[in-house]
């Protein structure tokens, strides 16, 4: 869960920075956001096949990591 979160935070940190950059130099929130968000726009079927498969696996990994230590923990009581 710890990798979890600090990707999460890492995440939305740098989408921050972003946004704040863009409204720096004069663009409106909603034009910073779609800056932020267009290169998901672009990206081709195989491309995306590549980013939900990593992305499968570390949630899978993330979420295997978990149960393995709450069974762990549960049987030691």
């Amino acid at each position: 869960m710890k990798i979890m979160g600090i990707t999460f935070l890492m995440m939305g940190c740098l989408m921050a920075f972003s946004l704040g950059l863009d409204i720096l130099q004069g663009y409106d929130l909603s034009d910073a956001w779609q800056n932020a968000i267009s290169p998901f726009r672009v990206l081709e079927v195989a491309e995306l096949v590549v980013l939900f498969f990593l992305l499968f696996l570390f949630f899978g990994e993330t979420a295997y990591n978990f149960f393995k230590k709450r069974k762990k923990g549960s049987t030691k009581q």
